[in-house]
């Protein structure tokens, strides 16, 4: 459901004219709710347990949708896309749910199952317009929230809470994020990994649509496909952090991003599949690299940290779109976009060699 707007933006945008602007404002909207809602979230359900919490977020999830396929204007559009995102902050509940039931030894694995469920998206992006074509749009939002309020009651039922954990207060998340710097290191490069990732994933249906003249059909096949490569890539970077140090594999994950987000520049559809697929790849490595960082920095603060960072990488799926569409309105292309993109990498790569160089795996 997080990625049902950005998967139909091209016919929101026919439907109610909108500029470059407004579009990338719409897509990017639903983003910030789910990262910022991500901490407190994750609090709610370490304290009252996540067989509540997520069964009360999903079917929350109706009002939103229920909004949008019924109030046809672009405020409305907007109102009810910004609390549509409270579904992006299920990533914190689930962590905190599934996590507790698992030794430490095998929650990479369990979490990384829990992860492939970002393949979502690819759902949205692949049957939406399809089903848009064939039924209406209102009626994909509609199916998508009976679906949700049937797994509501299915959890609810089901679902079984482990020994409570003990839930970090918002003070103490404070308190480590003003006093422990590294955090924020770590924070920006979950911005840029697992941002990069959100971003494309929900802007690349409009971009194809404006610069290849693909159809929405089309533009939502290929975005499927980025997003599957990013997704079952993430856990390949976790693996690999497993047995090379962490920060060597992220330095090679943002020397790759500095080529391949140069290559998105690129008016050729062949060169930009390339870009476009070889940075789903070395994102997807590199959000699984980032949190083998997070336990080996903060071994006593794991949950705390974990929040942040999540926290500020769903950000990083925040601005990006915006910043396209400024790009596209004043420039008539996205190339500019795609060369902050290559410098944040840069940037990136060069705070990993100055602060991390012989990190320990």
């Amino acid at each position: 459901m997080w990625g049902l707007v950005s998967a139909l933006a091209p016919h929101f945008k026919d439907l109610y004219h909108l500029t470059a602007f407004e579009t990338s404002v719409m897509i990017a909207v639903p983003v910030i709710l789910g990262s910022l809602l991500r901490v407190p979230m994750g609090i709610l359900a370490d304290r009252y347990g996540g067989r509540l919490v997520f069964s009360l977020l999903l079917a929350f999830n109706i009002i939103p949708i229920a909004g949008i396929a019924l109030l046809h204007s672009y405020s409305s559009l907007l109102a009810f896309a910004f609390l549509l995102g409270a579904a992006g902050s299920s990533f914190a509940v689930g962590v905190s749910f599934a996590s507790k039931w698992f030794p430490a030894a095998q929650q990479g694995f369990a979490l990384g199952v829990f992860g492939v469920g970002n393949i979502g998206q690819s759902v949205a992006v692949f049957f939406g317009p399809r089903l848009s074509d064939r039924f209406g749009w209102e009626a994909v939002f509609w199916l998508f929230g009976v679906l949700s309020l049937i797994w509501a009651a299915i959890f609810w039922t089901l679902a079984r809470d482990a020994t409570p954990g003990r839930a970090a207060s918002l003070g103490q998340i404070v308190q480590v994020f003003l006093h422990r710097r590294l955090s924020w290191l770590l924070a920006f490069f979950y911005f840029i990994t697992f941002g990069g990732f959100v971003a494309l994933g929900i802007y690349l249906p409009t971009l194809l649509k404006d610069e290849f003249h693909l159809s929405l059909a089309d533009a939502g096949l290929r975005t499927a496909g980025f997003v599957v490569v990013a997704t079952l890539s993430r856990p390949v970077g976790g693996w690999l952090s497993d047995r090379v140090p962490p920060s060597r594999v992220l330095l090679a994950v943002f020397a790759a991003l500095v080529v391949l987000a140069l290559l998105l520049t690129s008016s050729g559809i062949v060169l930009f599949t390339i870009g476009a697929l070889g940075s789903a790849a070395v994102l997807g490595v590199g959000n699984g690299a980032v949190f083998k960082l997070v336990p080996q920095y903060f071994p006593t603060e794991v949950g705390i940290v974990t929040g942040l960072v999540g926290a500020l990488g769903g950000l990083g799926g925040f601005f990006p779109p915006i910043v396209l569409g400024i790009v596209k309105e004043s420039t008539g292309g996205y190339a500019l976009g795609f060369i902050l993109l290559a410098l944040a990498a840069l940037a990136a790569l060069l705070a990993d060699l100055a602060v991390l160089r012989g990190a320990r795996s």
